[in-house]
Formats: structure tokens, C-alpha cells, sequence
């Protein structure tokens, strides 16, 4: 799609965010299928990530649709993942968005406050979401989670997580948390790394509204894959180590 005149650029910032943000809200219509799955479905869970992925792939199908300049490519690698932890870099609030949308059977680590919001909460909840931290029932729910991840995972399950567990301001990768890579390890699976680009100059940290019509390919790349048979005795900080080495040296 060609970009807009620069002389439109404010009023089509504006309005696309103000499109986005009304697709957003509409996913409370929503709610009435999500409480129907969580009386009826037989396995919530499941149901609740599935209605999740269809949610978020039709934001990124309408971000495509609507922004002049912008496309998006994804690995064909990527998308076929499974029964893995993927450790990503971090840009944009787009990250999760992008990496939902790509995954039937998704699951993450959620800033502890987003739990206790109305509504949103319970959705994450009910959908298995992790916690990254949290006392009294938060903290029964980490631990639950984390003690059940292993047959998630053999079951096909994702588990994405930006160890760096905040946006870059400046594309460098920061410091990494242990949480991602004491998963792998304690569920002896593969730790698959990708790396995303170019969200941050699309919804930029910071900034309210969305940069639309300049030209911008958002991409998601594997760049590598630390093996399951390797994780039972690499330690946890060399396990940090050779995944920073494999994303910095793809950057």
C-alpha cells in the first residue's frame, strides 16, 4: 500500500489509532462467548487462548488493511513452532499482540497488575496466563502454573516470554531474567529464539498514537534453537548467555 501525503500524516495517525483502539474495545462484545466457553467448554484453557489468537490475528489483519507503508512478514519457521519455550526480543506493546495472533495454543508471563483489572483479568486468568510475580493468590497461581507448564508443553503448547521483561528504547537487548530459561530447563524443552523488528517504529514507547504512513516491514525471524538435550546441563546463565549471543549476533 503506498504512504500518505506528510501533509496527512497527523490526521491518519489519529484516525488509525482511533480505529485500532475501537477494534480493541469491540472484544468486549466478547465477553458473552468467553463466559459461555467458561460454563460450557471442557477444557477452558484451550478455548480461551483459541478465542484469543482469533481476536488478535484480526487486529493484525486490520493493522495491515488500514496502514499505508506497513507490512508484515513472518517466518514460515516461526509459525510452526510447538512444544517450546520462545524467548524474543522486545520493542512495542505490538510484541504480544503479533506473537498471539501466531499461536492456536499460546501462553505467556503477564505484569501482575494486568490480574487484577475487571474483566481483562479474569480473561487472562482463565486462559492460563502466568504472573510474573505476586503474593497470596497471585502467587498460588504462579507456582500452579508453573508446575503444570510441562505437560502444556508436551502437549504442543507455546510459552513466550521477552526475557528482557520490558520495551528496548534503543533496539539493544538488555538485561535477561532467569524466568524463561529455569522454565526451559526444569521442563527440559527446546528454546526456540526469534527475533522481532520494527514494531517499535509503528507504535513507538512513549507515544499515544500510532506512526502510520511511512514505509515499514515489521518482521519476525527464528534466528535459532537451543536444544532440550543440552538444557539438562547447561547452567542457567550459560543457557542466557548463548541465547544473547544467537539474537545479538542476528541483529
Amino acid at each position: 500500500m503506498p504512504t500518505c501525503h506528510k501533509y496527512l500524516k497527523p490526521f491518519y495517525d489519529t484516525l488509525v489509532t482511533i480505529v485500532l483502539w475501537i477494534y480493541f474495545l469491540l472484544g468486549a462484545m466478547l465477553i458473552p462467548v468467553y463466559l459461555l466457553i467458561y460454563l460450557l467448554s471442557k477444557d477452558r484453557v484451550a478455548a480461551f487462548q483459541r478465542l484469543n489468537h482469533r481476536f488478535y490475528k484480526g487486529l493484525l489483519w486490520l493493522m495491515g488493511a488500514v496502514i499505508p507503508g506497513l507490512t508484515i512478514d513472518i517466518d514460515a519457521r516461526v509459525r510452526g513452532l510447538g512444544s517450546c519455550v520462545v524467548v524474543s526480543n522486545h520493542l512495542s506493546y505490538l510484541d504480544p499482540v503479533i506473537l498471539i495472533s501466531l499461536f492456536k495454543k499460546q501462553c505467556t508471563i503477564v505484569k501482575s497488575g494486568f490480574f487484577r483489572f475487571p474483566v481483562f483479568g479474569w480473561i487472562i486468568t482463565a486462559a492460563g496466563y502466568i504472573p510474573s510475580a505476586g503474593t497470596g493468590k497471585l502467587s498460588l497461581l504462579l507456582n500452579r502454573r508453573i508446575k503444570h507448564m510441562n505437560d502444556y508443553l508436551y502437549q504442543g503448547g507455546v510459552l513466550f516470554i521477552f526475557p528482557e521483561g520490558t520495551r528496548s528504547r534503543d533496539g539493544r537487548i538488555g538485561p535477561f531474567n532467569k524466568g524463561a530459561f529455569k522454565i526451559a530447563r526444569r521442563c527440559n524443552a527446546p528454546i526456540e529464539i526469534i527475533r522481532i523488528a520494527n514494531t517499535d517504529k509503528l507504535f513507538t514507547p512513549g507515544r499515544l498514537l500510532f506512526n502510520t504512513c511511512v514505509k515499514n516491514k515489521i518482521e519476525v525471524r527464528w534466528l535459532g534453537r537451543i536444544s532440550p538435550d543440552n538444557n539438562e546441563r547447561i547452567p542457567i546463565d550459560e543457557l542466557m548467555s548463548r541465547t544473547r549471543e544467537i539474537m545479538e549476533g542476528n541483529h
